[in-house]
């Protein structure tokens, strides 16, 4: 019976939220995948020695850049 109404104070609490991303459909999975992303770059990298080094390899990578663009 406990584990019940922890529940059931859990979802009163939270009941905005819940009924917002259902409706709207609204979920944090593309910042989660970017953060991924960003994570997976620094560890290819095993670190960059400072944030201005790193920066532009994040604008690169998440930015859809072309290695080798073509000429218009």
């Amino acid at each position: 019976l406990a584990p019940m109404v922890k529940t059931a104070r859990l979802i009163r609490t939270h009941l905005e939220g819940i009924l917002n991303a259902i409706v709207k459909g609204v979920t944090n999975a593309r910042a989660e995948a970017l953060n991924a992303k960003i994570q997976r770059i620094q560890s290819r990298a095993c670190g960059y020695r400072n944030r201005d080094r790193f920066r532009p390899a994040i604008y690169f990578h998440c930015g859809g850049l072309e290695m080798y663009p073509e000429p218009a």
